[in-house]
């Protein structure tokens, strides 16, 4: 089992509230993470006919009988939830790891039974900082495609993943839709990947009102899928854009939907690749920056006249806009000047593959995903190293 950076975390979660729910994608390692965490909790998994069967049948004997508990896959479950609350108020020194695969706007049981008795984590895939980030952006985050024997081909692996959740897992939670439609929109989704959402058009192309468009992605999203960024909203004279833009969250994922081969050379030579790592380091710095700070948010910015930065992350109070760009030359950072000017803030990033990090403007900083990474301190304390020396680029 490899360690992840979400154990401390977890833990220190745990000491602070009874519950806590560790959510994120199916196979993104949720289990995996609870056994590192928490050896000496006994592990019930409600995919487990006997274990589901055991749970139902008498929930209340279950509590009683186990202070340190996880249940896995804890969706499947909802009428748990109510009596977990009375359970943990009569108990205040037992304590539960929850396990789910949805996130509780789908599970809404999870955060109405448990409101100020459980603390709720997201687990991203795969950290840069825990394996290769190349083998990570090309292949996707899912434990099963890196550090499994034998290795799981993407090929393989991707479509029957995507086919489980969508024809097993969004009706285990009582939504019937079509596999064939919720599979279009994913694809419509993964060839428009970055740009500001139009349900309406999104709509006329499936066939189907914008409303419905909007509650399909509200089950993509839910089942961590897809990603809406939400536009930055500041109090400027500047109009902004108040729509968000999707994302398949998983690279991986994304490359399959649009049926790139998991090699860096077919991904570099398709036209979606700018997008794909653009996907990625949005995804690898929201996970990192929730790490260190759960108050973190990730917007994007962006006027109506055009002028746009990727990524704005709210970390420890402070606006930080990251302009993503796959490659290794000095870009135009016109639209990052602009918004620290009317932002007022103190510092930017260009994210690419530039070795190290360079200081390309008066408080613009170019460089990795990991130098990067760095100089905002969201990476182990093992894997920091100091600051580089400033260097201007002229």
């Amino acid at each position: 089992m490899h360690p992840r950076l979400a154990t401390t975390r977890v833990r220190s979660l745990l000491r602070t509230f009874p519950a806590v729910a560790i959510l994120g994608a199916r196979q993104s390692g949720k289990s995996t993470l609870a056994r590192i965490a928490f050896p000496e909790f006994e592990h019930v998994d409600l995919e487990r006919p006997t274990d589901l069967a055991r749970a139902q049948q008498d929930p209340e004997f279950l509590l009683e009988q186990s202070p340190r508990l996880v249940v896995d896959e804890a969706q499947r479950l909802p009428e748990l939830f109510p009596v977990l609350r009375s359970h943990l108020d009569r108990h205040p020194r037992h304590r539960v790891v929850l396990l789910g695969s949805a996130s509780p706007g789908l599970v809404r049981e999870v955060s109405e039974s448990l409101t100020g008795r459980i603390a709720l984590f997201e687990l991203g895939g795969i950290s840069s900082a825990e394996h290769d980030p190349e083998a990570v952006w090309i292949r996707g985050g899912f434990p099963r495609l890196h550090w499994t024997r034998p290795r799981a081909r993407p090929e393989d692996w991707y479509p029957a993943y995507l086919r489980t959740t969508l024809e097993r897992d969004i009706p285990q939670l009582g939504y019937r839709v079509s596999a064939t439609r919720l599979r279009t929109l994913l694809t419509m989704v993964a060839h428009a990947q970055g740009s500001v959402s139009n349900l309406s058009e999104l709509g006329g192309s499936l066939g189907v009102t914008y409303h419905t468009v909007a509650h399909l992605l509200d089950l993509f999203e839910g089942v961590f899928l897809v990603r809406r960024l939400r536009p930055l909203v500041a109090n400027l004279k500047k109009r902004l854009v108040k729509s968000p833009k999707l994302y398949v969250r998983d690279t991986g994922l994304l490359h399959s939907l649009l049926g790139i081969p998991h090699a860096k050379g077919a991904l570099l030579a398709h036209p979606k690749a700018g997008a794909s790592f653009e996907t990625f380091c949005i995804e690898q710095l929201a996970q990192h920056a929730q790490l260190v700070d759960p108050s973190a948010e990730a917007f994007f910015y962006r006027t109506q006249t055009g002028q746009e930065v990727d990524l704005v992350l709210r970390l420890r109070g402070e606006l930080i806009p990251i302009e993503i760009k796959l490659g290794r030359a000095v870009p135009e950072v016109r639209a990052l000047e602009t918004c620290v000017r009317d932002l007022g803030l103190r510092r930017a990033f260009v994210c690419n593959l530039a070795p190290g990090l360079t200081e390309i403007r008066r408080g613009v900083w170019m460089g990795g995903l990991l130098p990067i990474l760095d100089r905002l301190r969201l990476l182990p304390q093992a894997r920091q190293t100091p600051a580089p020396p400033r260097r201007r680029l002229e």
